[in-house]
């Protein structure tokens, strides 16, 4: 049975992935930092619902010991790792004027060295045994989408991508490495925090005239997973519903 860790997956996009790739029969990695109360709730629902093996598991991706311990449980438990989703992402939301280049640096090593750091040990495992996807979580932000407030975020996503064809590169012919670029998504911070007024003006910008849900992200993560992507590489998919800036 195949395993997938799917990083930051105690909410939102991440929760929806560790969801559907239970329903499709793989055991799940529930990576956390901080709502480890949310974590549990998702490995005992998984383990109510599927007939997989479910671990929860904490670590902060900025410290490579860290990472590397993570790594070594879940292969003692589970065995390899045969998907890695990189969802986990920090972003803070300021006025321009007030961004610091502490709170810059920390969106970076979440998003991108954290990211660079837990694949690198991961895919040279899936390169040595010839089979392997790793799936990065970027955003529509790190392409054409462009908010002041968050352009440390937007920077990160941007890096991300460029990672994932980096990596896709170094990998190659073994691990299948691409990168899922949602666009507005229903997510539990999302609803939270934006008004009603403002989700419906950013919907009108959006061709289908609705905003997403974690679990149509979560789905296209499971097909480039799958067999049917077999020959899906290298590359961007933007789950965006059509979007106009």
């Amino acid at each position: 049975m195949k395993t997938v860790l799917v990083t930051g997956s105690a909410r939102g996009i991440g929760s929806a992935c560790i969801l559907k790739f239970a329903s499709l029969g793989y055991n799940v990695v529930i990576h956390y930092l901080t709502h480890q109360k949310e974590a549990t709730l998702l490995k005992e629902k998984v383990e109510k619902n599927y007939s997989v093996k479910v671990m929860c598991i904490k670590a902060d991706l900025r410290e490579e010991k860290e990472v590397q311990a993570m790594i070594e449980a879940i292969e003692q438990t589970l065995g390899s790792i045969s998907v890695l989703v990189n969802n986990a992402a920090f972003c803070l939301d300021t006025l321009y004027e007030e961004k610091t280049k502490e709170n810059f640096m920390k969106t970076l090593e979440v998003n991108v060295v954290g990211t660079f750091l837990l694949s690198r040990r991961v895919a040279d495992r899936m390169f040595d045994e010839k089979s392997g996807v790793i799936i990065n979580i970027t955003s529509t932000n790190g392409i054409d989408t462009y908010y002041p407030m968050c352009l440390d975020y937007d920077a990160s996503k941007a890096a991300l991508i460029s990672l994932t064809h980096n990596l896709a590169m170094q990998y190659a012919p073994y691990v299948r490495v691409n990168a899922v670029a949602p666009g507005f998504i229903a997510t539990e911070n999302e609803m939270q925090e934006l008004d009603k007024e403002y989700i419906e003006l950013e919907s009108e910008k959006i061709f289908v005239r609705r905003i997403g849900t974690p679990e149509e992200v979560a789905n296209v993560a499971s097909f480039l997973a799958s067999t049917e992507a077999s020959y899906i590489n290298n590359t961007v998919i933007r789950v965006d519903g059509g979007h106009y800036s």
